[in-house]
């Protein structure tokens, strides 16, 4: 019985946790589905276009041709106007001219595509050509960012109870260490205190009457005393709450012989953990500078494992790119020569940009307390003062 017990015990808990686990596995599920179909649909369409060569590419070979031609007849002209002339050619050119699209658009560059689409990043390095193309892209964009913004805003309750309770648990321990160095040089007597503090508690197991209550206080039989109301209302309230016990619901009992009882009140929980989304990111209560040391050791751990296979990048270029990809800048001035080996770091992605996200709010939280102090100073300041006439 004692195994059996425990067993379904183990299994009910197991159902708790999935169940609590289940939407944050919904959302992010949902992104990864969205992100390989929107992959799949790109690497399709963009992929298999076919390059016309225009107008345009024939003139810029010609202008080529004329500028190479000038340069072998006049081995004299100058190599500053050589290079403005270069320079000002390559400008007009097109990148599809020499690029086969079959290169760019595979499955992990269209994915990699997707992900700057919906996380609104956007370097700009790859874009789509097609009318039908960008017309899609129109489409997955309006769909996917209020996505990206739902798994960001699941994300930062996760990370927002986890840094409050860090910070609450640091606060208790350096509060407890400097309470011991006080009590350290002073006699603290704990127990009188919790003894006069149970001693202090109204206890009823009877109902009784107010007259009842309060000759059952210690403080009326050392001396009489008049109470005032507030008093005899907050005795009559500890006399209620302790009457009021709950009772035992008898719809638990029928749980085990009815298993949609227990579908239904589990779906119930789930439908309330999706109303709570964001709750826990409105409750988040830290020190900004806190949240900027995470953010710097985030992207300096970033940055020294990126240059490993980005080997044009050094630290300060590898941290310069982590930081524009989580503040959703995306000048896309740095280019990657292995964006798939960066779609490993997409969890990173989204981690830091919820970090930097934090941060942002907590910032505009204190703007908006730095915003009110002024405003109420100056509405200080501007009140007329009053005049006091003499009796």
């Amino acid at each position: 019985m004692a195994s059996t017990s425990q067993s379904l015990r183990g299994k009910r808990a197991c159902k708790k946790i999935f169940w609590a686990v289940f939407p944050h596995a919904c959302f992010i599920l949902s992104l990864v589905i969205y992100a390989f179909l929107g992959a799949l649909m790109f690497s399709h369409i963009e992929g298999n276009r076919k390059v016309n060569l225009s107008e345009g590419y024939r003139k810029f070979l010609q202008n080529l041709w004329y500028i190479s031609r000038n340069l072998s007849d006049n081995m004299t002209e100058n190599e500053e106007v050589f290079k403005e002339k270069i320079h000002a050619l390559l400008n007009t050119a097109e990148r599809d001219w020499f690029v086969n699209p079959k290169d760019i658009w595979t499955f992990f560059g269209s994915l990699f595509f997707c992900c700057t689409v919906f996380t609104t990043v956007g370097y700009g390095n790859t874009y789509p050509v097609t009318r039908i193309g960008k017309y899609l892209c129109m489409l997955y964009a309006l769909f996917g960012i209020p996505l990206m913004f739902l798994v960001l805003t699941d994300m930062g309750d996760i990370l927002a109870t986890v840094l409050s309770k860090s910070y609450n648990e640091f606060r208790k321990l350096q509060s407890k260490i400097l309470a011991s160095k006080l009590c350290s040089g002073s006699t603290c007597n704990k127990g009188d205190e919790l003894k006069s503090r149970a001693q202090s508690k109204v206890v009823i197991n009877e109902p009784l009457t107010i007259m009842e209550v309060l000759k059952n206080q210690p403080g009326v039989k050392r001396k009489p005393i008049k109470y005032c109301n507030a008093e005899i209302f907050e005795m009559l309230i500890a006399r209620e709450n302790e009457q009021a016990k709950p009772t035992r619901n008898k719809s638990i009992e029928r749980w085990s012989s009815c298993p949609e009882l227990t579908r239904g009140k589990a779906m119930s929980r789930v439908i309330e953990n999706f109303d709570k989304i964001g709750k826990q990111l409105e409750k988040l209560d830290v020190p900004i500078v806190l949240m900027v040391i995470v953010i710097f050791v985030y992207i300096s751990c970033a940055a020294a494992i990126l240059p490993n296979w980005e080997t044009r990048l050094d630290f300060q270029e590898a941290f310069y790119f982590c930081f524009i990809t989580l503040t959703t800048i995306g000048f896309g001035d740095t280019q990657l020569e292995h964006p798939k080996f960066f779609l490993f770091f997409s969890l990173y992605i989204i981690i830091g940009m919820e970090i930097v996200f934090i941060a942002f709010k907590l910032g505009q939280d204190r703007l908006i307390g730095l915003y009110k102090k002024v405003i109420s100073f100056c509405g200080e300041k501007k009140l007329p003062s009053k005049k006091v006439y003499p009796k």
